[in-house]
């Protein structure tokens, strides 16, 4: 007989925060009740591009509170539905010409009156009085500020030109005219929304106090790199400094990590490997504050495709996320209302718009729910470690317009230095510059690779730092020519006490090696520097082999290619094979395996992975088997219990959607009662796994499953 074992699963979290949220501007409905920790209410207003205008704030915020949720305050800080401050009605004067403009003078706008903002002092004094202090006073306690956006394009309103003056202490300068002027423009929009986050944050914190309660501010943000690709900027890593701020989400998703980029010459899509540098920037810019960072994936995007295209990549942004196992906070998905609601192409070649498609609505549940099981695991991902590229704020500096013949495509300075050793099997990391007085920041890090043709450093300290780690054993590869026209921008390197040519004139001085260095290998210490006359873009747009041969040169170690990544989280095994890689041989993986990406939860022995795809797998073989459990289900389980003989739940998800579950069980049941009604089927049972496939319509208010199970030997 069984030994009889009694047990509960509470639905919380040892954490403070949610382990999963979303956010919404709907009030709850059980077509979108998808069952995360929380929810972010969007909006006082809702989202501007709600159809119509949804109920208030402090009713939505009940709704939510009513079906068990967790209530959290989302906006945005640089646009959003704040038409009574654009037309005056909140103050009585009209504010519109606080738009971000173009060179032709033109608004840049997000929606119908929604234009892209300049954060002036009076906006956000509206922003404190009219949104912050409202949400707090609907018993809110955790806000998110999303999206800080400053088009690298804008920079010609009235607005932008009097905070220039009051910035630089001299009059605008047009930033088409000159390198210097597009760099001083883009530094002072970095600035004005590091400003504008820590007034916003430190207002609702200090309100917050004065009620006696405590209040935490998050910063959803596209990583550096899709702000850079897409020419935005944006504060990021420096974010870090402010004590106001708690931590990130990185809106990551199909969106952004399909913006194309360039490798062995060719420019095109490469979701899955972009997904994976955009999830590690997010990483390196909270990591080393020890702040929260909640990753995001969208099962569809902004821009209207077909089913199966979202389908795709989708699985490569989840797999790319799942990645690093340091991180087990998630956005489970943005906006449930136009995922379970919106009409989409059918399919790439069907113009006709539909609903979700079953299968897909189904294995999308499966895979949050998996989120919601995901640990943390202090295992790595396969493949050589300890080889990070260095990045900088000033990535986006450079993005718009082109001067003096320089340019970057398809940030390729970035992707020069990452995808030749992505592509080859190394899970190479970042580091951000602006953390770099983290001690954490270089933890692990043996080669550092670095450029200064796409980015410059903001201050000398990080030189300082640099310096000091190379002298330690560090190992740097620095790729540049350093003759592009931002070398020459008004900055601390050549003004002062100090006249370099360039930056990293400065970094080699603090090493003995000459300024102006020409190729080749310098030792400082107990560490090497490489220097490469190459602007690192060459190395995707033309040939890499010089940098691999001096990563291998350099790496105290063996250097591994291949074309796979593999990790074990859990029960969990992860695995993306890439294309355009050493190899274009499958990845097979040998064991028992519930597949988690297929909507019928299937028992498969072994598991092969083609090239440019992934898969996510419940490993069997690592599976408690002394008590029974959902393994893989499309609804969240609550409420579970097992008396040695009757296991029973209760399982929870949106309305018209369909459930599959995979319920590890110890032995065969004898039993299956759904709803009180019985409903065993001798054929969902599997016995190579000891599973059984339960099927059934999901419901928002619950099913109740129960299982009897044979206890006799």
């Amino acid at each position: 007989m069984l030994a009889v074992l009694l047990f509960t699963v509470a639905c919380t979290t040892v954490n403070t925060l949610p382990k999963t949220t979303f956010q919404s501007s709907q009030p709850w409905r059980p077509t979108i009740d998808n069952r995360g920790d929380a929810v972010m209410v969007y909006g006082v207003g809702g989202n501007p591009s709600d159809r119509e205008s949804p109920m208030s704030i402090e009713n939505r915020v009940k709704s939510w509170k009513d079906r068990g949720y967790e209530v959290q305050f989302m906006t945005g800080i640089a646009w959003g539905g704040y038409q009574d401050y654009f037309t005056g009605k909140w103050d009585g004067k009209e504010h519109m010409d606080e738009g971000q403009v173009r060179e032709n003078g033109d608004t840049i706008w997000h929606g119908r009156m929604v234009p892209y903002i300049v954060p002036t002092e009076n906006y956000l004094k509206y922003m404190k009085e009219m949104h912050v202090k409202r949400a707090i006073d609907a018993g809110i306690d955790v806000l998110y500020f999303e999206e800080p956006e400053f088009w690298a394009f804008s920079g010609y309103s009235e607005s932008f030109k009097k905070e220039w003056e009051k910035f630089y202490g001299f009059g605008w300068r047009p930033q088409h005219e000159s390198a210097e002027n597009t760099y001083l423009s883009n530094k002072l929009k970095y600035h004005m929304y590091y400003k504008a986050l820590d007034e916003v944050s430190t207002y609702a914190k200090e309100y917050g106090k004065s009620l006696g309660r405590d209040i935490r501010c998050f910063v959803p943000t596209h990583s550096l790199v899709n702000y850079s690709a897409w020419k935005i900027v944006s504060p990021e890593a420096s974010l870090a400094s402010l004590p106001g701020i708690d931590g990130y989400i990185a809106q990551v998703w199909t969106g952004t990590s399909r913006e194309p980029n360039f490798y062995r010459g060719e420019r095109r899509e490469r979701v899955f490997e972009t997904a994976f540098l955009e999830y590690g920037c997010a990483k390196s810019m909270t990591e080393p504050t020890g702040r929260t960072v909640y990753f995001l994936t969208d099962p569809i995007e902004d821009w209207p495709r077909d089913w199966a295209d979202y389908k795709r990549n989708y699985e490569a942004t989840f797999t790319a996320e799942l990645l690093y196992p340091d991180i087990n906070t998630f956005e489970i998905m943005p906006w449930p209302e136009r995922i379970y609601e919106g009409l989409y192409r059918k399919s790439a070649t069907d113009e006709e718009r539909i609903h979700i498609p079953p299968a897909y609505a189904t294995q999308m549940q499966i895979m949050i729910n998996a989120l919601q099981q995901m640990p943390l695991s202090e295992n790595s991902v396969s493949g050589t470690d300890g080889i990070s590229v260095l990045m900088a704020n000033s990535l986006m500096f450079q993005s718009f317009p082109n001067h003096e013949g320089y340019s970057d495509p398809g940030l390729s300075g970035f992707f020069g230095e990452a995808l030749p050793l992505l592509k080859r099997g190394i899970p190479v990391s970042m580091v951000h510059m602006e953390n770099l007085p983290f001690r954490k920041s270089l933890a692990g890090t043996k080669v550092l690779l670095m450029s200064y043709s796409n980015m410059k450093p903001m201050d000398s300290k990080s030189h300082e730092i640099l310096a000091k780690w190379v002298r330690r054993g560090g190992m740097i590869i620095y790729s540049g020519r350093d003759d592009d026209p931002y070398q020459n921008v008004l900055e601390w390197w050549n003004t002062g006490d100090n006249s370099y040519a360039c930056p990293a004139d400065h970094l080699f001085s603090l090493m003995g090696i000459p300024e102006g260095a020409s190729d080749g290998l310098y030792r400082y210490g107990k560490g090497k520097v490489r220097i490469i006359r190459k602007d690192s873009k060459e190395f995707v747009l033309e040939d890499d082999s010089e940098l691999i041969s001096d990563v291998i040169e350099l790496y105290p170690g063996e250097v591994c290619f291949k074309n796979s990544f593999v990790l074990d989280r859990g029960y969990y095994r992860i695995a993306a094979v890439m294309d355009e890689s050493v190899s274009d041989e499958p990845l097979c993986l040998d064991g028992l395996y519930i597949d988690v990406y297929d909507p019928c939860l299937p028992v498969v022995s072994g598991r092969l992975v083609q090239p440019g795809t992934q898969a996510l797998l419940i490993d069997l073989s690592r599976i408690d088997k002394d008590c029974p459990s959902v393994l893989a289900s499309a609804s969240r389980t609550y409420d579970e219990s097992f008396d040695g003989r009757k296991y029973s739940y209760t399982a929870k998800s949106p309305i018209n959607t369909h459930n599959v579950s995979r319920v590890y069980l110890p032995s065969k049941p004898v039993s299956l009662i759904l709803n009180g009604e019985e409903m065993l089927d001798e054929s969902c049972w599997d016995v190579s796994s000891s599973t059984y496939f339960v099927e059934f319509e999901n419901n928002p208010d619950g099913v109740s499953v129960c299982f009897e199970i044979n206890t006799s030997k």
